[in-house]
């Protein structure tokens, strides 16, 4: 008797496991998740969503930079003939195009290391008892949700030739100023956009700070490790995924540069010291009329970005 039971609660078990869905099963089984293919009904209108936003215009970017595409009256037939490479070929000779690509990786150096330096020492500081904690925690999250324009404002008054910071600083003030200086421009936009997006990393590095074990703390303390050691072994080990991630955010949001330069330094200057390649792309796309020139910068700018990111991925993972 209890064979049997044994043998239809094993039956059981095994219809309620289920099993995944083999090569030889139909594709709307594979799709669907074998048994589960409600979930593909609640996340289409997030993947049709994808397929909008992104694969669509990405798609369109890829068939603009082998045409020869330009803007035409809606409704008008042109014809837009294959180019090939010559797009491709036109942006690589362009010295311009090569000096937006050294103005993002400026800005790159500057920006990755201060914004993951800069997120995990704060978010390690805000994640101890302080007095005021909340109110740091709001006032570091503040300049995120700020509209970018009314923060740019402010830095420009306090950089400007006659600002507070020239100010301060007297005769030893740079001459010319922060942002008409072609060698203090991009740096002084890198550090802004640290700034700005300080507090969205800050609350990242808290999230993962609050799930490790107060007990390695302890027994670190209790073996006589100091604040930095405590820090260097069991912080930053413990937060090393969340490093990464930050680490790609921070490098495709400013691969993306656009508003910073435009809005600081009135559009790339001085003599395109803060020309992104993102930039450049919306003034040959839109105001000079070339978007597959455009298009072809955007694809060469996805491929180095996604290198990059990999480079991270196999750094962080091998350390």
């Amino acid at each position: 008797m209890s064979s049997i039971s044994d043998t239809h609660r094993s039956r059981r078990a095994a219809g309620t496991t289920g099993k995944a869905p083999g090569p030889g099963q139909p594709w709307r089984s594979r799709l669907g998740g074998g048994h589960q293919p409600i979930g593909m009904l609640f996340v289409s209108p997030y993947l049709l969503y994808l397929a909008a936003i992104f694969v669509y215009p990405l798609g369109f970017a890829v068939w603009m930079s082998f045409h020869d595409y330009f803007f035409a009256a809606p409704g008008v037939q042109v014809d837009r003939p294959f180019v090939g490479l010559d797009n491709y070929t036109t942006v690589l000779t362009d010295p311009d195009v090569w000096r937006s690509f050294l103005n993002i990786a400026v800005f790159l150096v500057i920006n990755v290391p201060l914004t993951v330096v800069a997120s995990l020492v704060l978010a390690n500081a805000l994640n101890k008892k302080l007095p005021f904690r909340s109110f740091f925690r709001t006032a570091y999250y503040i300049p995120y949700v700020t509209a970018s324009v009314a923060v740019v404002g402010v830095w420009m008054f306090l950089f400007n030739s006659d600002g507070l910071v020239n100010r301060a600083l007297g005769p030893l003030a740079p001459d010319p100023s922060w942002l008409v200086n072609s060698h203090l421009a991009m740096p002084v936009v890198a550090v802004f956009v640290a700034w700005k997006q300080l507090g969205f990393f800050v609350v990242l590095y808290l999230s993962a700070l609050q799930n490790v074990p107060q007990e390695l703390y302890e027994s670190a303390a209790l073996d006589g490790a100091g604040r930095l050691r405590t820090f260097r072994s069991i912080t930053v080990p413990a937060v090393r995924p969340v490093t990464l991630l930050v680490l790609i955010l921070a490098t495709v949001t400013g691969a993306n540069l656009f508003t910073e330069p435009y809005l600081l330094t009135s559009g790339g200057g001085p003599d395109g010291a803060t020309t992104s390649p993102v930039l450049l792309m919306y003034q040959l796309g839109l105001q000079q009329g070339h978007p597959d020139e455009a298009a072809a910068i955007g694809l060469i700018l996805v491929v180095l970005i996604t290198a990059v990111s990999l480079a991270y991925r196999r750094l962080v993972e091998r350390d």
